[in-house]
């Protein structure tokens, strides 16, 4: 799907171009007893209607535009102007006559505006103004008013552009979200249909017939919540920009891959983790943090349950509870084991096993977080990591 808000606006200027061409000859010729050198406004005219016609195409769409193609535009604009005392009579001048480009000077503007908003509008129209009074000889009140005139209509211009393009990728942005929800509802009933009913029956079954079943339907029932827990979150990847901007917005679903250049939601790297006996409880907006922090924080989510695993045994249950703070982004991994008895860490790092010193702590001190570890033998054992919110900030500082 295309849009574009920006293509009527090319069109419109490239239409405005040819006119003011046509309407700078009519001038000359309509006026044409009032030049003393008119061989030499033959020779611009011919300039400008060569350069006109031929630029064309370059005035089709913003990625054509170019800057240097908006530089020459200018610069034969200002020429015009600053030729024209030099071929018309004092009395031409004096009665405020037009100067050789005419009013085809303030499509020159308007191209700088449209490509690059009001402010390049400003630096366009400063120029043009300065010539024009560098032309009349002195601030004449007709040529303060054309000149404020033009820069007036050149930055509205240039601002509603800016303001049309935001509005634009807001819109994509929309089409987006929504195209990637009717995918996921239909997903959602697929899967619902086959995958998640033939994974309930077999734990239903294998439960009922026991032994190695019992195992086999144990196992399927964690992939059931897993894969119900990930079709419910939609994590379904769709395109963040445009893919030209000169054809408005592309809408595309594409593939993330892995984002190094802006935020990531941890909220998709502790979806997996989810399982029969392992409930995550999230909020429901995504948790920012940088691509590198959300995967420390995930790892070490990671190390915590492996630990429930290997201390608590396999018929333990864990909760994980992510919490986004105004400062901090803080999970929490409880689970109903034994606990760990009093002084056990400190005789397992004494002994060389770092599985919390290393993998849990040192993860996110590097991080300039920490994790702290309660445990009561004979109510489980509850571990608290928390990452500074600063990292979130450094994550959209990289966007840049």
């Amino acid at each position: 799907m295309t849009m574009s808000v920006e293509l009527p606006l090319w069109r419109a200027l490239t239409a405005y171009r040819v006119l003011t061409m046509l309407y700078a000859v009519g001038v000359f010729v309509s006026t044409y007893d009032s030049y003393d050198r008119p061989g030499i406004a033959v020779a611009y005219l011919a300039v400008l209607c060569v350069w006109t016609l031929a630029t064309l195409p370059r005035v089709q769409n913003a990625t054509a535009c170019t800057k240097r193609f908006l530089t020459a535009d200018l610069l034969i604009a200002l020429t015009g102007i600053l030729l024209t005392p030099l071929v018309v009579s004092e009395q031409h001048i004096q009665e405020s006559g037009p100067t050789l480009p005419s009013i085809w000077t303030a499509g020159s503007v308007l191209a700088f505006a449209i490509k690059g908003g009001w402010r390049w509008a400003v630096f366009a129209s400063t120029p043009v103004a300065v010539a024009n009074l560098i032309e009349r000889g002195h601030p004449a009140r007709d040529t303060v008013h054309n000149v404020i005139l033009v820069w007036v209509a050149s930055i509205a211009i240039g601002y509603v552009v800016e303001v049309a393009r935001a509005s634009e990728r807001t819109l994509a942005r929309a089409l987006e979200i929504e195209a990637a929800t009717r995918e996921r509802e239909r997903l959602a009933r697929d899967i619902h249909d086959s995958v998640l009913q033939v994974l309930a029956m077999v734990q239903r079954r294998g439960a009922v017939i026991g032994g190695e079943a019992a195992e086999l339907g144990r196992m399927a029932g964690e992939q059931e919540v897993a894969l119900r827990t990930l079709v419910s979150r939609g994590l379904v990847p769709v395109s963040r920009v445009s893919r030209d901007t000169a054809e408005g917005a592309v809408v595309l679903a594409v593939d993330e891959g892995d984002e190094e250049d802006g935020p990531v939601d941890l909220r998709t790297l502790l979806a997996p983790f989810a399982a029969a006996r392992v409930n995550l409880a999230e909020p429901g907006a995504p948790v920012l943090l940088a691509p590198a922090a959300a995967r420390e924080l995930a790892a070490a989510v990671g190390a915590a349950l492996d630990n429930v695993r290997e201390h608590a045994g396999e018929q333990a249950r864990a909760w994980i509870l992510v919490e986004d703070e105004p400062d901090a982004v803080i999970v929490t991994v409880r689970d109903d084991g034994p606990g760990i008895a009093a002084g056990r860490l400190a005789q397992a790092e004494g002994e060389g096993r770092l599985g919390v010193a290393q993998s849990i702590r040192g993860r996110l001190r590097d991080l300039g977080g920490g994790a702290e570890l309660v445990s009561t033998p004979g109510q489980g054992t509850e571990v608290e990591l928390t990452v500074p919110k600063q990292q979130v900030e450094r994550g959209k500082a990289g966007t840049g």
